[in-house]
């Protein structure tokens, strides 16, 4: 039933998907602030949920455009049931705004399977990383992939690989233009720290929690299977794969670099999603199916509340 409901791409499964959103977002809110405090926060606590509705509308077009999945809605499923086991994650607005921009920078690298407006795309995505950066200094990372998905596509084009720096000085011309006029530029020196927090720990469990590090490794493992199931198909989808498989990559890279209590897990969950989809669609048994999505609710579910009692 909870299969066939959500292997659809109606309006009903998306307003279901965002009603979870809202009732485990604002239900964290409710149970860990008192009235005054959110009150106090509730404008960018809406728009920070704002965004996060707008991640699974952002997603259901990436799949329907690049077709990195069937057509279904189980990858939006599986992201919010990551939002809800990692509900402590709303509590990382950089993340959750650093995550918007990486997820549409994406999305314009996995279009450049068309060859078409290449150069735009390039642009276009460089651009966008170097806005998520302004929100956390480790999302640079992400420009790797841009030069990846440059050899793949279009390598001989050497305009190709000048304009992911046009890019990322457009971004920062302008910001440094914005923090000049406000007497502000103490920013860049703050902000771009790239510490490795790691290093300064005594203990490595006090960069990264069990449960990030349960995901990481189930979620690698996923990957290595579709993979594997995949290795003879070649085509668009399986570049597209292995790009995400390097977003999700350097998504726990960067998570590992990163205190327990700043970490962007958030920034793995769209790739992470993918791969839980593709998958969970290898599955031919509709029993199966219905086990594994009930357990994963179930799941995360449980999670949250552990997270609220913490």
């Amino acid at each position: 039933m909870i299969s066939s409901f959500f292997g659809k791409t109606k309006p009903i499964v998306h307003f279901v998907l965002v009603l979870l959103l809202l009732l485990f977002y604002f239900g964290r809110i409710v149970f860990s602030h008192d009235g005054t405090e959110f009150l106090k926060d509730f404008p960018m606590e809406l728009l920070a949920f704002g965004v996060l509705t707008l991640f699974v509308v952002i997603m259901n077009q990436i799949v329907r455009s690049e077709k990195i999945t069937d057509f279904n809605s189980y990858a939006e499923l599986f992201f919010v049931f990551f939002a809800i086991a990692f509900s402590e994650e709303f509590e990382q607005k950089n993340a959750i705004f650093t995550n918007l921009f990486l997820l549409l920078a994406l999305w314009r690298l996995l279009s450049i399977k068309s060859i078409k407006n290449v150069k735009h795309k390039i642009f276009d995505a460089s651009l966008l990383i170097a806005l998520a950066s302004l929100f956390y200094d480790w999302a640079l990372v992400f420009l790797v992939l841009v030069f990846v998905v440059i050899n793949v596509y279009d390598r001989t084009t050497l305009k190709n690989w000048l304009v992911p720096f046009l890019g990322v000085a457009t971004i920062f011309v302008l910001t440094f233009t914005t923090l000049k006029v406000t007497d502000s530029l103490d920013f860049f020196q703050e902000h771009y720290q790239f510490s490795v927090s790691f290093l300064e720990a005594y203990s490595f469990l006090q960069v990264l929690n069990v449960k990030a590090l349960v995901y990481f490794i189930l979620m690698v493992v996923i990957a290595i299977l579709v993979f594997l199931r995949m290795r003879s198909v070649g085509g668009g989808k399986l570049l597209h794969l292995r790009i995400l498989f390097l977003a999700l990559a350097f998504g726990v890279l960067i998570t590992l670099v990163t205190p327990e209590d700043e970490s962007p897990v958030v920034i793995t969950f769209f790739p992470a999603a993918i791969f839980m989809t593709n998958y969970f669609e290898a599955i031919k048994r509709t029993k199966i199916q219905e086990a594994i999505l009930i357990l994963s609710m179930l799941l995360s579910f449980l999670l949250f509340a552990l997270e609220l009692n913490r």
